[in-house]
């Protein structure tokens, strides 16, 4: 599947299941009270916000052992030779990082940097918002320079509200792992499929074999926008709710 594909549903998976995650204990750094007057854990709007790109971005991450990607392309020359080292590493494309052993690996190294490193923390996000906003789009077409430029202030805006709302991040390792497994049930919809319990080389794809062909009308006359819908759809709701 495509880029924007991929962090659509990315976003649709945090915001769906994002609320009765934040009940459970440590995924949440703050609480409020329900109309009954007890105190739960809870979501703040921002993070909900946080939470949805993280997740967008975090189901681009597979797709870093593909140098020509979406994902290659965001922040330049880095983001190039960051998926170059990758594709080497993972053996190509569709293996290492298209399975369940990546999207773990994905999340506990996220978990971790939440937890011990707040730049490393730091950093992580502003990649993932980066990708994320990359991924539907955010650029200037057919210059990739400028679209660079324009990811990088962007980015740096969001991270800058985030922080300024005190958004909590104990919620990270669980959001990139779930936008990694996304990503690789996204492209289990393929035609390819994937080596789902990678390093065993089998690769998986889903039971009714839809078989969606990259790129093609399907996914971006009918799909994208059947998904960008969802997305706005679910972020009206929450809100509401929250």
């Amino acid at each position: 599947m495509m880029g924007h594909t991929h962090a659509l549903t990315g976003a649709i998976a945090w915001l769906g299941v994002a609320p009765p995650l934040a009940a459970l204990p440590l995924l949440t750094e703050s609480s409020r009270f329900v109309e009954t007057g007890v105190m739960v854990n809870a979501l703040t709007p921002a993070e909900f916000v946080a939470g949805a790109l993280v997740c967008a971005g975090a189901a681009m991450l597979p797709d870093l052992d593909h140098p020509s990607a979406t994902i290659a392309q965001t922040f330049g020359p880095v983001t190039w030779a960051l998926s170059k080292g990758v594709n080497w590493l993972a053996g190509g494309h569709r293996n290492a990082t298209h399975s369940l052993l990546f999207a773990a690996a994905a999340g506990f190294g996220a978990h971790y940097l939440a937890n011990t490193h707040p730049i490393g923390r730091d950093v992580l996000v502003v990649l993932l918002i980066g990708l994320a906003l990359r991924a539907i789009g955010i650029g200037v077409p057919g210059k990739k320079v400028a679209s660079a430029m324009v990811n990088v202030a962007l980015t740096a805006g969001l991270f800058l509200v985030f922080r300024s709302d005190g958004v909590g991040y104990a919620w990270l390792g669980v959001a990139v792992a779930m936008g990694c497994l996304v990503h690789v049930v996204g492209d289990c919809c393929t035609e390819k499929g994937c080596p789902v319990l990678w390093p065993m080389k089998q690769r998986w794809l889903l039971p009714w074999k839809i078989g969606i062909k990259t790129g093609r009308a399907f996914e971006q006359k009918f799909l994208a926008p059947v998904l960008s819908v969802v997305v706005l759809g679910l972020v009206y709701w929450r809100f509401l709710l929250v």
